[in-house]
């Protein structure tokens, strides 16, 4: 048995990609016998948090590879998250964007545990030569580096350099597999995702509220653009404005839709909404991008990015064409591939060699006491006061 500190820098109260892997694996750990504490900011109010959470700080709105990063950059939150690691005794720490402000950085400076490190993004900044020297030296640091795509290991290496293990992100395939399908009159698309331009919900509307297709358009979430993208494609009887929904209503809104559309422009390393759409039975309509590329697999139709006529072509075909059970068959096979229990395997696999590598003093770690060995404890535990909120 090992015990993680799962260390995620986005805010635990805003819906996203990373936020959502390091809870669901966290949730498989558990389920493999393994115990997990995350650490990450959250804007909720103090006093929610249980021992198997922690709230390190608040977070602040950062603008990054097109979206807006909600990241804690208080040193304190990166103090109270090494305290909380060194009080409940992990025995490994895997960060998830490493280099995101600014909990991993404190985890990096301390040397005091072995490194699983996981990078999401995809795309580099112009700034990332510059700042190179001192990405590579932090990401000497960690004893296991891994990539959820291939896009994301071009990104990642490109900051750090080395080498990275390519696995995957997670998916919950029974949440969809048991979810009771919302009933719709129309045959309905879905659109899965937060409101900003890289995203590619306006290139939907425009493609959407442009043609006869009988149907009707289901968007989920919110975001910046969402007053703007209201005002102008109001709701009727053919678009609908449901807002941010939690897992089970997003699960049951797939399960009675016909398409799950990703008309995102760039800038996403996995296509985890590709799969969560094919895990429900829908047919996917998505941008061709490298990330959605990677996570079709051959069950998915790509377009051109921000192309509202090849758009809006793809989706009158979707909902036109007879149902193709066979298709949709394999669709869910493939999704159900990228479990998430299947992943948290692959994560144990690598907590246990960055253990070794760091007892062996390797990348940069000093060995402490409380490390461990392929699952075995070696040296002391401290203490296992509950891991609490701020």
């Amino acid at each position: 048995m090992l015990r993680v500190a799962m260390v995620c820098p986005y805010d635990l109260s805003r819906p996203g990609g990373v936020q959502g892997q390091a809870l669901g694996l966290s949730r498989a750990l558990r389920r493999s016998g393994h115990e997990v504490a995350v650490l990450a900011p959250d804007d909720r109010a103090r006093g929610w948090a249980t021992g198997q959470v922690f709230a390190a700080g608040r977070s602040v709105a950062v603008r990054a590879n097109g979206s807006v990063a909600p990241v804690s950059v208080s040193p304190l939150a990166a103090r109270r998250a090494l305290d909380a690691a060194r009080e409940w005794g992990a025995d490994v720490v895997h960060l998830h964007e490493p280099l995101a402000p600014v909990l991993g950085y404190g985890f990096l400076l301390a040397g005091r545990w072995p490194v699983v490190a996981t990078f999401h993004r995809s795309g580099v900044p112009r700034a990332a030569p510059l700042a190179a020297p001192v990405t590579r030296w932090m990401c000497g640091r960690i004893q296991v580096r891994a990539a959820v795509s291939e896009a994301a290991r071009r990104t990642a290496a490109a900051w750090c350099g080395g080498s990275f293990e390519v696995l995957f992100n997670g998916l919950d395939a029974d949440l969809f597999v048991r979810a009771r399908p919302v009933e719709s009159e129309l045959p309905a698309v879905v659109f899965l995702g937060r409101h900003e331009r890289r995203k590619g919900l306006g290139v939907l509307l425009e493609a959407f509220s442009s043609s006869r297709l009988d149907a009707a358009l289901w968007v989920i979430g919110d975001g910046p653009e969402t007053a703007k993208l209201r005002a102008r494609y109001p709701e009727s009887d053919r678009i609908r404005w449901l807002g941010k929904l939690g897992d089970e209503e997003v699960a049951e809104r797939l399960r009675g839709a016909s398409v799950l559309c990703a008309p995102s422009l760039g800038g996403e390393s996995f296509g985890m909404v590709l799969l969560e759409g094919m895990a429900a039975r829908c047919h996917v309509v998505a941008s061709d991008i490298p990330g959605y590329r990677d996570a079709a697999g051959g069950h998915a139709t790509l377009v051109p990015p921000g192309d509202a006529a090849a758009l809006r072509g793809a989706l009158s075909v979707a909902l036109s064409a007879p149902s193709d059970a066979a298709a949709r068959d394999a669709a869910a096979s493939y999704a159900a591939q990228w479990s998430m229990d299947r992943l948290a395997l692959r994560y144990v696999e690598a907590y246990r060699s960055a253990a070794r590598l760091w007892g062996q003093g390797a990348l940069g770690g000093t060995p402490t006491r409380g490390t461990c060995d392929g699952g075995r404890r070696v040296g002391r535990r401290g203490s296992r006061g509950n891991v609490g909120a701020r």
